[in-house]
């Protein structure tokens, strides 16, 4: 099938991925299939023990485990596909298949940045109104945070992804990624995207930029309250734990706006590549390590449960 310009319209796009570097191809097919194992290993731990232990059943557990779940698919939208062509050289990929992978990467993307938020409200609450936490922070109001950030995760993705559905492709058909994202399809597309680009930024403006800054006030408040408690110890333990959480949510936030607002251009996509593997791989590895096994709870659970497991085995065999 050809356009007016007697041209064939793409039926499916190359994925060059890490293709510029041929010697290191085993390499990193090793590398990301340990991240993979172990993100899916670390995450459904977290879910496990969350399900399975009612002590766990508290506003602060059930984002956690919402997140770690949330990793588990967003770890999965990725790197499977990525692991594939690396072990067999093939990188094409449908122009379906393409939007469909867009549209969960950015569906669970823009679910995180809710999740984040509405687990740094929840810690605003317990440190900053520690009186009124368990009256505002009750189970019915946990469970609309979580269901509203699962459904604006949803809205947004399908808003995008309805309008890139009606573009067409008429060549090149490679993408320099290693996923297919919004920026590099828009690109490669030879009919108009200025509507694509004024939803886009819409969208990100009404989902995202309202978490991003509640998320940023609530650490503020928090880090405030924690400089005014007097115990020098106390403050020091409220504070790593704070820290830590800041700094992953830092590195979400931090590299999603570099790789989505600054200018584009050709000195800046490999180093918009390399910095997409900081919120597609490294932050859905990091989170059940910085979220839960920091927890003193979360650590002492799984210790129970390892215990309990090499106790059971060592009956077993006697």
């Amino acid at each position: 099938m050809a356009d007016g310009r007697n041209q064939m319209v793409i039926m499916e796009f190359i994925l060059l991925g890490f293709g510029d570097l041929p010697d290191l191809q085993n390499l990193l097919f090793l590398m990301f299939l340990v991240i993979y194992m172990a993100t899916v290993a670390g995450n459904t731990l977290i879910v496990v023990l969350v399900v399975a232990n009612q002590h766990f059943h508290t506003p602060m557990h059930f984002f956690l485990g919402n997140l770690s779940c949330l990793e588990i698919f967003y770890t999965s939208t990725i790197l499977p596909r990525l692991l594939a062509s690396l072990l067999t050289g093939d990188k094409t990929i449908s122009v379906s298949g393409c939007l469909t992978q867009l549209y969960f990467f950015s569906s669970l993307a823009a679910t995180e940045c809710c999740l984040l938020a509405a687990m740094s409200y929840d810690r605003y609450l317990a440190i900053c109104k520690p009186l009124h936490y368990s009256t505002l922070m009750n189970i019915r109001f946990y469970l609309q945070m979580a269901a509203a950030s699962w459904l604006n995760g949803c809205l947004a993705a399908i808003i995008l992804i309805s309008l890139l559905s009606h573009l067409q492709f008429c060549g090149p058909n490679e993408i320099n990624h290693f996923y297919c994202d919004i920026i590099p399809l828009m690109e490669l597309s030879c009919t108009g995207t200025h509507l694509i680009i004024l939803v886009d930024f819409i969208v990100a403006c009404v989902f995202i930029l309202p978490s991003f800054l509640l998320t940023l006030t609530s650490y503020v408040c928090i880090i405030t309250t924690i400089m005014r408690i007097p115990s020098t110890t106390g403050r020091k333990k409220a504070f790593s734990t704070c820290s830590s959480h800041l700094n992953v949510v830092t590195i979400f936030y931090g590299t999603l706006m570099v790789v989505y607002i600054l200018p584009k251009c050709d000195t800046l996509r490999d180093l918009n590549k390399v910095l997409s593997l900081c919120y597609t791989v490294l932050t859905p590895l990091v989170n059940p390590l910085i979220y839960s096994l920091r927890n003193r709870e979360v650590k002492e659970a799984l210790c129970k449960a390892i215990s309990k497991c090499g106790f059971q085995k060592n009956l077993q065999r006697l």
